[in-house]
């Protein structure tokens, strides 16, 4: 009888946690289902654990690598050491990891290192600036030559791979994840419970008010260029009058002091304590437009036909740039505004524009590819066609 394939997820960041639940769901439903165990690195001790709880999730293992001052550096070689145990003790067949953070690149280190094959959730990611987004950047590049299995979100981001010489064998394009987690959410029927949403939503619904999400935590925007995107947040709301800006602010002070000082005395501009999952799905399905510096929301806007204008220089996701879904607009007060502007301007369109990032079916495909490598059976499903 062969054996059960094990399989180690380790998470870090919410982020990585809502992606991770559709690959981890794909392999609970194989046939045989896979032995899946979950570890958290503690790299955001209070957001993690109530995404896992939204799929129904707990983790196996916990490391609680965060120490107050510490920088990226000590974070990487906490959870270096730490999972280094966890691969000692779970001997797993491979490591999953997903994105670009110093938890997923102190992982896939650690598999390689313990000669546990690795395979990176997202690969391929590039914005081919070494310093923006900083440190991501980097991390994903090392994280993608520690893999041997390259799960490409995208044609695009395969095609990033295979310009570096990775082995064609090791990519595949899945879609991305986060489009898989979305669609479950969404689909749930439960009242938003962050009261400003709530007090926006209604209004909206009433056709009385219009929500703009604004999410904006990247450190390279820490200090002038973060007082700029306030700025233009205020000249936008001051342009509409029917305008209601929702701003889930990080915790981090270079993010949270500066929101306070620029933008909590504005009545239509509500300053939040981060919101839970569910209730960013209905922020992000309410909104008459998104302004972000985040890579997942990216991601999800499309989803809901929102258009999205991306507080960046740079993208390492272009694909929604160039289907029409996504601006890049950066830090600059004056561009920012312009264009909220002519987002807010224009007539919703007669057919929404297709998600670029993924059709809902990326845990499955990447359940498929492992169960066909490790099991040696006849893969059943396609990689995504784009």
């Amino acid at each position: 009888m062969t054996p059960v394939p094990r399989i180690l997820i380790v998470i870090g960041t919410r982020p990585e946690a809502i992606k991770m639940a559709p690959v981890h769901d794909a392999l609970r439903h194989l046939e045989p289902a896979f032995e899946t165990k979950i570890a958290l690195s503690g790299q955001h001790l209070d957001l993690v654990e109530p995404a896992l709880d939204i799929f129904g999730l707990a983790p196996d293992y916990r490391l609680n690598v965060m120490r107050e001052g510490q920088d990226v550096a000590d974070v990487v070689s906490r959870v270096l050491r730490g999972v280094r145990g966890i691969l000692r003790e779970a001997a797993p067949d491979v490591l999953l990891v997903q994105g670009d953070t110093a938890t997923v690149f102190a992982a896939s280190l650690a598999g390689f290192l313990e000669k546990v094959k690795v395979g990176h959730v997202e690969a391929g990611l590039r914005s081919h600036d070494r310093h923006a987004p900083f440190p991501e950047e980097i991390l994903r590049r090392l994280t993608d030559v520690a893999s041997e299995y390259h799960f490409a979100p995208t044609i695009r981001a395969r095609d990033e791979l295979l310009q570096e010489n990775t082995s064609p064998d090791s990519v595949f394009v899945t879609g991305n994840t986060v489009v898989d987690a979305l669609l479950s959410v969404a689909r749930r029927q439960r009242p938003v419970r962050d009261p400003s949403l709530a007090e926006i939503q209604s209004r909206v619904r009433g056709d009385e008010a219009r929500l703009v999400l604004l999410t904006a935590h990247r450190r390279e925007a820490f200090g002038p260029p973060l007082a700029e995107i306030f700025r233009a947040v205020r000249d936008v709301v001051d342009a509409h009058p029917d305008v209601c800006v929702l701003y889930p602010v990080h915790p981090n002070p270079n993010v949270l002091v500066p929101a306070r000082e620029w933008l909590a005395d504005h009545p239509r501009i509500h300053l939040t304590e981060p919101l839970d999952y569910l209730d960013l799905v209905a922020a992000l399905e309410t909104a008459a437009l998104v302004m972000t510096d985040s890579g997942g929301i990216q991601e999800e806007a499309p989803t809901f036909a929102t258009p999205v204008l991306v507080l960046r220089d740079v993208t390492e996701r272009p694909e929604g740039v160039e289907a029409g879904v996504a601006e890049l607009v950066g830090t600059d007060r004056r561009l920012i505004a312009e264009r909220a502007r002519a987002a807010l301007s224009r007539e919703p369109g007669l057919e929404p524009p297709r998600n670029p990032y993924g059709d809902g079916r990326a845990g499955e495909r990447i359940a498929d590819i492992l169960a066909a490598d490790l099991l040696g059976r006849t893969r059943r499903c396609e990689d995504w066609a784009g």
